[in-house]
Parts: C-alpha cells; structure tokens; sequence
C-alpha cells in the first residue's frame, strides 16, 4: 500500500477516535451525576455537590456534626462537613404510612474520602447481619427501630438504605457495574434531569413535598413547621440551586395546566406575603436572622405556561451567615 494512503487511513482513524471521544465527553457532561445514576427507582430524588458549597462558605471550619455521630467520627476518622464531597437521596413512599417503617424510606449516596478498612471495621462491629451480594458486603444495622443496610461500593462509595427489603441496595450494586454509562438511572431521573438546570451544584425532582405530607398521605397538604402549603404532596417538582456571584434557588412546580400554573402561583404569593408580614414583625437582630429576612425578601413567584415558578437570591454573606448560626 502506497505511503500516502496509509496516512490517509492512519489519520482518518486519529479522526474517528477523536470524534468518538468527544461524542462520549460531551455525554458525560450531559449525564446525571454517578452518585444519582446509581440510586434505585424511587419518588423522589435529591443531590447536592458539597464541594462547591463548602468552599464558598468553609462551613468544615466550623464542625457541626452532632455529638451522637462522635464515636463514628472517632472509629472512621471521617468528619462528614469535612470530607464528604456529594450526596444523592432516594425517597420511596411507604404503602402503609402508618405502618412500623413510617410514611417515607430513604436510600442514599455519599461520595467522598474514606478510610476503606476502618468503615468495614465500624459497620461489621455495628451489623447484626452481613450479606454478600455482587462481590459486596452488605452490612444489617438496627437503626430508630428499622435496619440500615450500608454497603462500600468503592474506595470513595458508600451507599445505605432503610427500606424494608434488600431490593434497594440490590439495584444500587447492580448500577454500578453499569454506572460508566451516561444513560444508566432510574425511570424518574431518565425523565426529569433534562429540567435540571445547567451547572446547578443541588437539586431535586419528583415529589418533593413527600417527606413534609401529613401522615404520609399523597393526597394531602406539605407542611413545612406547621405551616400547611397550598399543595398536594404528591406534586411533581423540579428544584436547583446555581452559584453565580450569589447562590440561587429555582422551584418549578408542574401543573396539568397554564390555569392552574396561575391558581397555584396565586395561592403560594398569598402565603408568601403572610409569611413575611409575620416575618418583618419579629426583630432580625442575629446575622442568620437577617440572611433568612433577605432570602425571604428576594422570593418571587410567578407562572409560566404550566408550571409555577419560585425563584430566590441567597447572597454569599447571607449563606455563610446561615451556615454558622
């Protein structure tokens, strides 16, 4: 073969590879994060990019750990405000509220930096159980009446679960043979993380009122410390907070019409209103005090074509406020 087309041919594969490089880069940066790909399906789901936050407001300076995690803090050598870096949560609806396992259950991800060796140590001194499951322990812990499985998926991994039955903790381990690829995730974060805005370092879809509903009842009102919303708790949302030169909260309620978009934006601004009538008549003398009246000053509800929308400013002083109060 001619000198000239084994060029041609070596660099049109150079090309080739390139470009599938890039297709797989760009679908990496569209992809959910690893920790939320790997959550099992579920009602809810929430995220938060630690790292960002705690740079902007260096709240590991100040610990804030309660004393009941001291002797983890002591056995592990981890500080959770220091050293975990992401957290993915997965809300299930119990079918019975009222029942021994309450009305929500909770599977959750932490990515960050762990002493491998010292948490199995911890967790198979605390289990009551261990189970082997995809080349991984799980460990049963008694946890506020209910087992907490926990399980090491890798050297930055942990992942646990309160659900009744191993199912969740099952189809995590499962995930993660499959987490390289960008389209792994549950059937609601296949749905909803295109709403997701860009560059947002938190955020949250699916019912999001489900761990404030009454009772756990999916047709009743979300209750925020006694103050009942407007809401059903099984209304679909889609929440994020964006850094900028301030931090910024965006609440999409999704409604099944522009009329009830502009009903229930309606309803939430005259909440809103009494909210910060009984705000602005109480002193604001702590600075976190003050950071919550600016928050609550900058909030403005409006809707757009069907969905309700929230949005907030939280300024970098009033969210360092917040975190050391």
């Amino acid at each position: 073969m001619p000198m000239r087309k084994r060029t041609a041919y070596t660099l049109l594969a150079v090309f080739a590879l390139l470009c599938a490089l890039a297709v797989v880069l760009y679908l990496r940066q569209k992809a959910p994060p690893e920790a939320a790909r790997l959550l099992p399906e579920s009602d809810a789901i929430v995220y938060i990019n630690v790292k960002p936050i705690r740079a902007a407001t260096h709240f590991d300076r100040k610990p804030f750990t309660p004393n009941s995690f001291q002797d983890f803090i002591e056995a592990t050598g981890i500080l959770p405000e220091r050293d975990i870096d992401s957290v993915a949560f997965a809300l299930h609806r119990m079918p019975n509220p009222n029942g021994p396992n309450g009305p929500v259950g909770f599977t959750e991800i932490f990515e960050g930096r762990f002493d491998r060796d010292k948490l199995s140590a911890y967790f198979g001194a605390q289990s009551v159980a261990q189970e082997t499951y995809a080349g991984r322990t799980i460990y049963s812990i008694p946890s506020n009446g209910r087992i907490v499985r926990v399980a090491l998926i890798g050297y930055d991994i942990v992942a646990a679960s309160n659900m009744p039955t191993p199912e969740q903790i099952h189809s995590i381990l499962d995930r993660h043979r499959a987490a390289a690829s960008p389209f792994a995730g549950s059937s609601l974060l296949n749905a909803r993380f295109g709403d997701v805005p860009a560059f947002s370092i938190a955020w949250a879809v699916g019912d999001i009122g489900l761990p404030f509903a009454q009772s756990g009842d999916p047709h009743g009102k979300i209750a925020v410390d006694g103050l009942e919303l407007p809401l059903p708790a099984d209304t679909s949302f889609v929440a994020s907070l964006r850094f900028t030169t301030a931090l910024h909260l965006r609440i999409e309620e999704l409604t099944p019409s522009t009329d009830d978009a502009l009903a229930s934006a309606r309803s939430l601004n005259n909440l809103l209103s009494f909210a910060r009538a009984i705000q602005h008549a109480q002193p604001a003398a702590a600075p976190a005090q003050q950071a919550l009246r600016q928050i609550g000053d900058s909030i403005v509800i409006e809707p757009h074509k069907d969905r309700a929308v929230l949005t907030a400013t939280l300024p970098t002083d009033a969210l360092t406020a917040l975190a050391g109060k």
